[in-house]
C-alpha cells in the first residue's frame, strides 16, 4: 500500500508532528548559520582581530567554542530529554538557544563571541536528540527514514533562508539586528509546540489520533516485543550503552561525517568570498585601468545566492535520502540491506567535492555545483544514520544514543575547525588560501566511505537489541 493510501485510510496526524520538528530544525539552522554569513562583515569590523591571517585562527576559535559546548550538551541533552520527555525537553532547548542567538548582538570581540557561541552550542544540542526521539515515538520503522529526511531538510531550509536575509538585514540595520531578529523567530514556535504536541497514547485518549493510526505507529512486531522486554527494566546508563557495538557504529559514523557538514556551514561563505577576491585581484592585475563594478568582473558571483543554491540542492538530497530506502523496502528488499545500500550510495556521492578547488579556478559555479552534490549526499546520509539508532535501540534509549553520537560529531567538528583555522592561516600567509581549501575538500570527500566501511564492520546488520 502506498503512503498516500495509508494516510487516507488511517490519518496523517504523525505528519503534522513531523512538520513541527521540521520547523524547529529550520529555526535551529537559521540561528546557527548567521555567524558564518556575517564572517566577512565581522572580520572587516575587526571583531576577530586586525590581521587577515589571525582572523582565520580567531574565527576558528569562536567556532570551536560552539563545538565544545555542543559536544558537552549532546552528552547530557539526550539523557535530559529521555528523563523529562520530548515535549518539555524540546521546549527548554529552543527557548535557550533563541536567547543565546540574540545574545550574539552584544559580542564585540573574539572571546565575547565565543561565550555566546558556546551558549548557542550548549542549548542547540537538544534539537536532534528530541527530534529523533519524536520520530521514534510517532513513526513505524518503514517510515522513519522518510520522516527523518523531511525534518532534517529543515537544516537546509534554514541554511537557504539565512543567506537570502541575513546579509541584507546586516546591511540595512547593522549586523547586531541580524542576530536579534533571527533569534526571536524561535520563540514563536513554542506556541505551536505546546498546543499541538503530545505522545501518541495521550493523543489517542484525547480523540485527536485515530485508533488506526495509533496501531500503524506501533505496527513493528519485533520492536514492540523488544519494548515489552525492556519495559520493567531500569533506565540504561551511558556506560551500558557504550558496551554495544551498535553504539560505537553510530559514534564513529557521526564522528567522521558530522564535521564535514560543520565545515561547509562555517567556511563555505568564506571560501566563495575568497574565490571572488582571487578572481577580482587577477582581473585587476590584467586590467589596471578597469573602471567598472566588481560584480561585472568575469567569474565573480553573488556568494549569498550561491550558498542558498547549495542548500537548496541539499534539501532535495535530504528528502531523497529518506525516500530511497523506503522504496527499496517497498520493492521487497530486507530493511537492513535497504539501509546499508542507501548509505553506501550516499557515501560515494561526496567524492565529487574533490574537484571543487580545481573546478572553482575555471568557474566558481562549477565549484558550487560539486559542493551542492556533496552537501545533498551528506543530508541523505544523515537521514539514514539517524534512523539506524531507532533501528537498533529501544525508544527509551534513542535520545541518549543520539546524544552520544552527536557528541562524537561535535568533537570531530572541533578537530576540523582547528585544523581548518591552522591550515588556512598558513596558506593565507603564503597567498594560497585555495590550496588550503583543496586539502580540506579531500578530507570532506573521503570521510563517508571510510565511515560506511567501519560501521559495516562493527554492525553487519542493523537489528534491534534488548538492553
Amino acid at each position: 500500500m502506498s503512503l498516500t493510501s495509508i494516510n487516507k485510510s488511517v490519518g496523517r496526524h504523525r505528519w503534522t508532528i513531523c512538520a513541527l520538528i521540521f520547523a524547529a530544525t529550520t529555526i535551529n539552522y537559521l540561528d546557527r548559520n548567521v555567524l558564518g554569513l556575517l564572517k566577512p562583515v565581522l572580520s572587516a569590523a575587526g571583531v576577530f582581530g586586525p590581521d587577515k591571517a589571525i582572523q582565520e585562527l580567531n574565527y576558528s576559535t569562536v567556532v570551536i567554542c560552539f563545538q565544545i559546548a555542543y559536544a558537552v550538551g549532546m552528552l547530557f541533552a539526550g539523557k535530559f530529554i529521555d528523563k523529562v520527555g520530548t515535549k518539555s525537553g524540546y521546549a527548554w532547548s529552543l527557548i535557550s538557544w533563541s536567547l543565546a542567538a540574540i545574545g550574539h548582538a552584544f559580542g564585540q570581540h573574539t572571546w565575547s563571541f565565543g561565550f555566546w557561541r558556546a551558549a548557542l552550542g550548549l542549548s542547540e544540542s537538544g534539537n536532534f536528540p528530541a527530534a529523533n526521539k519524536t520520530v521514534a515515538e510517532w513513526f513505524p520503522k518503514r517510515e522513519r527514514a522518510f520522516a527523518t529526511g523531511l525534518y532534517n531538510s529543515g537544516a537546509n531550509v534554514g541554511a537557504i533562508v539565512a543567506p537570502l536575509t541575513v546579509p541584507f538585514i546586516a546591511k540595512a540595520w547593522g549586523w547586531e539586528w541580524a542576530f536579534i531578529l533571527t533569534g526571536a523567530i524561535g520563540l514563536t514556535w513554542l506556541a505551536f509546540w505546546y498546543t499541538m504536541y503530545d505522545v501518541p497514547a495521550a493523543k489517542l485518549q484525547s480523540g485527536r489520533l485515530s485508533q488506526q493510526e495509533f496501531d500503524l505507529i506501533h505496527s513493528d512486531v519485533d520492536e514492540q516485543d523488544a519494548e515489552r522486554a525492556d519495559a520493567g527494566k531500569v533506565k540504561v546508563s551511558w556506560f551500558r550503552l557504550l558496551m554495544f557495538r551498535q553504539t560505537w557504529a553510530f559514534f564513529v559514523g557521526k564522528f567522521l561525517t558530522d564535521p564535514i557538514w560543520w565545515f561547509y556551514l562555517f567556511w563555505l561563505p568564506s571560501f566563495l568570498d575568497g574565490e571572488n577576491s582571487r578572481k577580482t585581484a587577477l582581473f585587476l592585475t590584467a586590467n589596471p585601468g578597469y573602471a567598472g563594478t566588481v560584480a561585472d568582473i568575469p567569474g565573480v558571483i553573488s556568494w549569498p545566492f550561491a550558498v542558498a543554491i547549495v542548500y537548496t540542492i541539499s534539501t532535495v538530497g535530504s528528502i531523497f535520502g529518506g525516500w530511497l530506502p523506503k522504496r527499496f523496502i517497498q520493492d521487497g528488499m530486507d530493511a537492513n540491506k535497504a539501509r546499508k545500500l542507501s548509505m553506501f550510495i550516499f557515501a560515494l556521492a561526496p567524492l565529487s567535492v574533490l574537484l571543487a578547488s580545481r573546478l572553482g579556478a575555471i568557474n566558481t559555479w562549477l565549484a558550487v555545483g560539486t559542493i551542492g552534490i556533496a552537501t545533498a549526499a551528506h543530508q541523505a546520509w544523515s537521514a539514514n544514520i539517524f534512523t539506524t539508532v531507532s533501528d537498533m535501540f529501544p525508544k527509551k534509549a534513542v535520545a541518549s544514543v543520539t546524544g552520544i553520537g552527536g557528541m562524537a560529531g561535535a568533537v570531530g567538528g572541533i578537530l576540523i575547525a582547528r585544523g581548518a583555522g591552522v591550515l588556512l592561516q598558513r596558506f593565507t600567509v603564503l597567498g594560497k588560501a585555495e590550496v588550503g581549501y583543496g586539502i580540506l575538500f579531500v578530507v570532506c570527500g573521503s570521510a563517508y566511505v571510510t565511515a560506511w566501511v567501519i560501521m559495516h564492520l562493527l554492525v553487519p546488520k542493523f537489528r534491534k537489541i534488548v538492553l
